[in-house]
């Protein structure tokens, strides 16, 4: 019987293939931190719009059950009954827009946040390529001397 042929093992030429490139993975980590702390700041700005927003939410609720209150109360005539209804639709017509109002003021304040931290980090991540570039360069520019002085 024939013996198996032996498949080279790899795991040796790669690995001595890339410690023969000079590699900074400081640049990978701090590009993840930044990428991290920027998500961090975004969550942030969901997670206070969402409070806002179920605070207005509920405030609107609680506020249209105290006004309910009212219509469901027993009334002396049936022209009250009327008024009550009216009252009610008048009071559920201004809070819908004083609430509208004030989850476009949420909806603002998100944007404008957002956009504030997309500039920062799109600065931010051209100063981090700006470096690395210029790293890179330095030690591509050595290693050649080195190769040459050879």
């Amino acid at each position: 019987m024939a013996k198996a042929a032996q498949t080279p093992d790899f795991t040796k030429y790669m690995s001595e293939m890339m410690a023969s490139f000079p590699m900074d993975m400081s640049a990978y980590t701090d590009a993840f931190k930044s990428q991290a702390a920027t998500g961090e700041k975004m969550a942030k700005v969901a997670l206070d719009a969402a409070e806002k927003s179920t605070e207005i939410s509920s405030k609107w609720t609680k506020d249209t059950i105290a006004k309910m209150g009212d219509v469901a109360a027993v009334k002396d005539e049936p022209a009250d009954y009327t008024k009550s209804m009216t009252d009610f639709a008048s009071a559920q017509a201004e809070m819908a827009a004083e609430t509208m109002a004030a989850f476009a003021e949420v909806a603002k304040k998100v944007q404008m946040e957002t956009v504030e931290l997309m500039m920062a980090a799109g600065k931010e991540a051209t100063e981090e390529a700006t470096a690395a570039v210029k790293k890179a360069t330095a030690e591509v520019t050595t290693a050649a001397k080195k190769a040459t002085a050879k």
